[in-house]
């Protein structure tokens, strides 16, 4: 599968989005979409701009969307859930944004029968883009990634979403157990995309996000595994190929990790 130009143009959009959001940093207010979860204005220019760049190359293609202008759905441009349809996420860890805490991305990802052959991720506050294409690789820059394929050891470093509630409202139990321990590293970065990105780099072992949206995971998805992660959700069961069909921003949690780290996460999970 060629996706030179995909892959280019995405590059582009992301780093045009993130220069955008960048100005904005620190500048803008908090609102509320959907209820109860923050967007502010540079979310919805930051995706505004990522869905011209797109419609202008690939009209044909799909788009779903973090956000519209109104805040009171997500955007789901599909005609076909089974083709091709690119995820955007216009800021990645948006609370933090908010705070003035310099960890958010702009990620945009590449579904084709439901599975990501494309992805790129921005840390814009740190000016480094990871991106994959299927069968490309991953990569850092001009920096090939890959997983770690050592097991959990006391020097494992694990990241975890901050918001660790299950659908009855409390943690599950092996995230309290892990959290009670100091032999994994656990961190919380608050920006799904870039905790995974982690773990297509070799720096994290693996990443859980019990509460994440598919935007957060289509993107770093392609690229941790082009890097040689496992990618499922918490039981041990395929994320991919996923269903789009209908999607209107349900949850899709998932367990990213190395192979040996990914046996042995899932089997704790699994109690």
């Amino acid at each position: 599968m060629n996706l030179h130009d995909e892959l280019q143009l995405a590059a582009e959009l992301a780093r045009a989005a993130g220069a955008l959001v960048l100005e904005n940093y620190g500048k803008v207010d908090r609102l509320l979409k959907r209820g109860d979860e923050a967007v502010t204005v540079a979310d919805r220019a930051s995706q505004r701009l990522i869905v011209s760049g797109l419609r202008s190359r690939f009209p044909n293609d799909g788009i779903v969307g973090e956000e519209n202008e109104s805040g009171d759905a997500i955007t789901f441009d599909v005609s076909n859930p089974a083709g091709r349809n690119w995820v955007i996420d216009p800021i990645d860890g948006t609370n933090n944004f908010i705070a003035g805490l310099g960890i958010f991305a702009v990620c945009i990802g590449l579904l084709d029968a439901g599975k990501p052959v494309l992805g790129v991720v921005y840390d814009v506050t740190r000016d480094e883009l990871y991106s994959a294409a299927d069968g490309r690789g991953a990569w850092l820059a001009t920096r090939r990634l890959h997983v770690l394929k050592t097991p959990l050891a006391d020097n494992a470093v694990l990241m975890l979403t901050s918001n660790l509630l299950g659908p009855d409202g409390k943690a599950p139990a092996y995230a309290r157990r892990w959290l009670d321990q100091t032999n994994w590293k656990i961190r919380m970065l608050g920006a799904a995309a870039i905790e995974a990105v982690h773990v297509a780099a070799g720096v994290a072992h693996g990443a859980v996000t019990l509460n994440g949206k598919l935007w957060d995971i289509a993107a770093p998805a392609a690229i941790a595994l082009e890097a040689g992660a496992i990618v499922t959700d918490p039981t041990g069961n395929p994320v991919f190929p996923f269903n789009l069909a209908g999607y209107r921003g349900g949850k899709v949690p998932y367990v990213m990790a190395g192979p040996a780290a990914h046996a042995e996460l899932v089997r704790d999970m699994r109690g």
